[in-house]
């Protein structure tokens, strides 16, 4: 089967341009069978995607529900939980990567870095020290290994990393804009219905359960601007960790009552 295993919606991630029904629409024109989508720190696309289209059109078309999560000190980092997992706290951006991968584990989802050579601020390799990239790489259920609005050096290096540590990879868009749609791709070696799917085959299959590639995009906003990229990465990091500080009660609630839940 084939999906874009990185897609921003209008309807859940600010910068995003493109609904929710006119992604699946791009997508299926392209072949594919499915997508994740992968908002940030929302999911608010899946939520409008359940509430208007879901058994009412393409049902010839499978959606996942995602979240690009904002970690303090490890950059993006793509969540699966099953479909019967509600956790507001990935709503919620600023949880340490290690606290971060205990409540997914403990919740029978997957995570993975995007783009983990990408960005300063935004790719794990560019925002943890060294010796705590490799603890931590280890934990990860799979690891993006091509992403459309990456360099090619970029996707090499994270392929590297995920053979090193024997980890499946993912390839998707990162598409916010509609000529970005499906330029990344991921195909998965076995029928995937619903989140609960995917999970079970990445965790049984390895690195077998799927393959990736696919496109560059050429319109990304760091291009365009140049050196100028620097100060929005500037920008983007002051805007994490300032909201990070204003959702510390919230998660701190959240953690309380999850944790209380699973003893």
């Amino acid at each position: 089967m084939k999906f874009d295993m990185h897609c921003h919606t209008k309807e859940g991630s600010l910068d995003g341009k493109v609904p929710i029904e006119e992604f699946i629409l791009n997508l299926k024109k392209k072949g594919f069978d499915g997508m994740l989508i992968s908002d940030h720190n929302s999911y608010n696309g899946y939520r409008s995607w359940k509430k208007n289209l879901k058994d009412r059109k393409f049902r010839d078309f499978v959606v996942l529900k995602g979240i690009e999560y904002d970690t303090i000190d490890a950059g993006h980092i793509l969540v699966i939980m099953p479909e019967t997992i509600k956790l507001r706290i990935l709503e919620l951006r600023g949880l340490p990567v290690q606290f971060l991968i205990d409540i997914v584990h403990r919740n029978g989802g997957i995570l993975g870095p995007a783009h983990p050579c990408g960005e300063k601020y935004l790719s794990i390799t560019n925002t943890r020290k060294h010796k705590n990239q490799l603890a931590v790489m280890d934990k990860f259920d799979f690891i993006e290994g091509f992403n459309a609005c990456e360099s090619p050096e970029s996707n090499a290096n994270a392929q590297r990393i995920a053979e090193q540590f024997d980890k499946p990879v993912f390839g998707g868009s990162d598409a916010h804009k509609e000529d970005c749609i499906g330029l990344g791709v991921t195909e998965f070696a076995g029928r995937i219905a619903c989140e609960s799917d995917l999970i079970s085959l990445v965790l049984e299959k390895g690195r077998e359960s799927c393959s990736c590639g696919g496109e560059y995009y050429e319109g990304t906003t760091k291009k365009k601007i140049g050196k100028v990229n620097h100060l929005l990465v500037q920008s983007f990091w002051l805007y994490n960790h300032v909201g990070s500080i204003f959702r510390r009660h919230k998660r701190r609630l959240e953690l309380k009552k999850m944790y209380i839940r699973i003893k």
